[in-house]
């Protein structure tokens, strides 16, 4: 009795984790109940340490060899490792010891779901619905493996089959969400959302659930009138406050995505996630040293959260202090080196700090993994631009305009190098281009001519075509 009181106070987990990883370090054997070793694996499982999860199952197997919970953590922690025969061969040992135990058939349809047999795994787990409480999440996990295999009707039927059986279950609304929108039938489906709410009108879910569907559909104004319901119904649905708060991001409504991000701390755990919300909202308000204290946060609670680095990072940045900046952007980068925005931050960074060499290999990466972004050629060449390179910032342009030929911004930048280099001729069939793409933007240009006549010669082009 006094040993589970003791399992059970405020920081239990953390000190036996912390005992078990100072035997690893000291090469000595741990010596834990099998109660505290699935909690010492669950606990690095939260965290997305498989491998240290998996060394976990292997020292409490070693003290409890027939463990199913820890047989079914090892299975699942090599399944997410891909070693997937070796997951198959511990659910086979698993089955001899527990010949009907639901777990493990559910688990081997997902590790078949995970290599690709997704008929295999979908047949497994049709099997388990018999056996199983919890059908809406076997229900989930079909949608899953048929999402996956490219049939999203069968992955509609099967998500809505999870919601008929738990209107609560999150995953299952938003993968739902997703396919009717890939089918592009979510449009059409609103009436079967709005079923629920008909049903009844006080189902904090049920409003959740339409959210989901109206922010799918870029309608943000009645997707926050669904969430602002379905938190008015349920005040502690932090979900709702969460979604609440990404919906008037959306809207531009900063300050109050704050308050709801706010709100979402007062009924559950930080996590990086909202954290980096709550920064990014901060940040919108043009208030960086708050928003650089809650991105802060999200690397405290978790250093592998590379948005966290990069809003730093970000904020360091409007603030001028180029050389911390690199700092944190390049630790983002280092943790997710397929995202082209960190490259184009770093680039943007090392330019201004006068690292050109750097700032041009930044740029090209950026356009490489993103180059329908038409603020990289835009900043890549305004590069050139400042060093007196006309033609390359030209070429720069002209790679964009190549990739985006409906951009007028890049015929507009384009018109600025040619009238610097003399090709007038050139530079108004340019600029005809882009007063045809997007009149307005016109207006850059006489940021960067301040002769009067370039001027006069610019603005009676413009008003002819004003006229037309």
């Amino acid at each position: 009795m006094m040993e589970q009181e003791f399992d059970d106070r405020p920081g239990a987990i953390e000190d036996s984790v912390r005992r078990f990883e100072m035997a690893l370090q000291r090469h000595e054997e741990s010596f834990f109940d099998l109660d505290t070793y699935e909690q010492i694996v669950e606990h690095y499982l939260d965290e997305g340490k498989v491998d240290e999860a998996m060394n976990a199952c292997d020292k409490g197997l070693d003290q409890f060899p027939y463990s199913l919970e820890l047989m079914l953590h090892k299975a699942h922690c090599l399944a997410n490792l891909q070693h997937y025969d070796e997951a198959l061969d511990l659910l086979d040992r698993a089955q001899l010891f527990n010949p009907t135990d639901a777990d493990i058939r559910y688990l081997r349809g997902t590790v078949y779901s995970l290599m690709g047999n997704y008929e295999q795994a979908i047949g497994i787990m049709q099997e388990v619905l018999d056996t199983t409480e919890e059908k809406d999440d076997v229900y989930y996990h079909i949608g899953l493996a048929y999402q996956s295999w490219g049939k999203y009707e069968e992955a509609i039927a099967s998500y809505k089959l999870a919601i008929q059986h738990n209107i609560g279950n999150e995953n299952a609304l938003y993968e739902l969400a997703f396919c009717l929108d890939v089918t592009g039938e979510l449009e059409a489906s609103l009436n079967y959302y709005q079923q629920f709410i008909d049903n009844d009108p006080f189902s904090h879910n049920a409003w959740y659930n339409i959210g989901i569907a109206y922010s799918k559909l870029e309608r943000f104004e009645e997707a926050a009138q669904a969430y602002e319901y379905a938190t008015f119904i349920k005040d502690d649905f932090a979900s709702a406050h969460f979604n609440l708060g990404n919906t008037h991001m959306n809207l531009g409504h900063f300050d109050r995505a704050r308050e709801c991000y706010e709100a979402v701390l007062k009924h559950e755990e930080a996590s990086p996630e909202t954290l980096c919300c709550l920064g990014a909202a901060h940040e919108r308000l043009e208030q960086f040293d708050k928003a650089i204290r809650y991105y802060k946060q999200a690397i405290k609670l978790d250093p592998l959260w590379d948005e966290g680095w990069y809003g730093v990072g970000v904020c360091l940045s409007e603030q001028d202090k180029w050389f911390e900046a690199l700092h944190f952007l390049k630790n983002a980068l280092k943790l997710n080196e397929k995202n082209a925005d960190y490259w184009l931050a770093v680039g943007e960074t090392e330019r201004k700090i006068g690292n050109v060499m750097s700032s041009v290999e930044a740029y090209e990466k950026s356009a490489e993994l993103d180059p329908s972004n038409p603020d990289v050629w835009l900043k890549w060449s305004l590069l050139y631009y400042e060093q007196g390179e006309m033609d390359k910032a030209y070429d720069v342009i002209q790679s964009g305009i190549d990739e985006l030929p409906e951009e007028a911004i890049l015929y507009y930048q384009s018109v600025i190098y040619l009238i610097n280099e003399g090709h007038y001729r050139e530079a108004f069939l340019y600029l005809e281009t882009g007063l045809v793409l997007d009149y307005d933007k016109h207006t850059l240009l006489f940021d960067y001519f301040t002769n009067l006549e370039t001027q006069k010669a610019l603005y009676r082009i413009i008003e002819q075509y004003r006229r037309k």
